[in-house]
């Protein structure tokens, strides 16, 4: 089984999201996907830094760092990991990759209004999964570069958040994102490669 899900409505920019993960330089404004049906699995390599530089280096083409480790804080983190991309349409079905998984990434999209009430009653419905109690949850908003800037608050607001935080066992961090200005994507590549 894959420890790492990503789930949200229809059209939330999940495929988009894992795709600048995967690649950063791949997503841009003229870029489009089509809506995932079914499943689509995601390895993302971690982008490493260089010892003269602030920019992060990309990781190698060729593969070459899937299995290695790298040390941080004392501990060794994956150099990669695999996401299995969940279709916004399976939504009925998802409760079925549930076993085993480890980590959550769940994407709304903020520039539609009408979608986030609905993306909160999903939300909702994953945090009472019983084989999710213990899940760490990532909640990215996505899509910030098609929004204005007061929108973060509205959807935490309309997914009420603050309420929501109180109530539930499972841990989780939100994130800022966008796939095109790449807004956010070293915060989730932290959030990925913490154990």
């Amino acid at each position: 089984m894959t420890s790492c899900i990503c789930l949200g409505p229809k059209r939330a920019g999940k495929t988009h999201l894992l795709k600048a993960l995967q690649d950063p330089d791949s997503i841009d404004e003229t870029s489009y996907s089509m809506p995932t049906i079914g499943t689509g699995i995601y390895r993302i390599h971690f982008p490493t830094k260089s010892p003269n530089s602030d920019k992060p280096k990309p990781p190698p083409a060729d593969g070459s760092a899937l299995g290695a480790n790298i040390p941080h804080g004392g501990k060794n983190l994956p150099k990669s990991i695999q996401i299995l991309e969940i279709g916004g349409s399976m939504a009925p079905l998802w409760r079925q990759y549930f076993e085993d998984v480890k980590k959550l990434i769940y994407v709304v999209d903020t520039s539609n209004l009408c979608q986030i009430s609905a993306a909160g009653v999903l939300f909702y419905s994953i945090l009472t999964e019983p084989w999710l109690q213990k899940v760490k949850i990532l909640l990215v908003l996505a899509k910030m570069d098609y929004s204005y800037r007061q929108m973060r608050n509205e959807a935490l607001l309309m997914l009420q958040m603050s309420k929501l935080q109180k109530q539930i066992r499972q841990q989780v961090t939100i994130v800022e994102a966008s796939a095109v200005t790449k807004v956010g994507l070293d915060p989730i590549y932290d959030w990925l490669q913490r154990p």
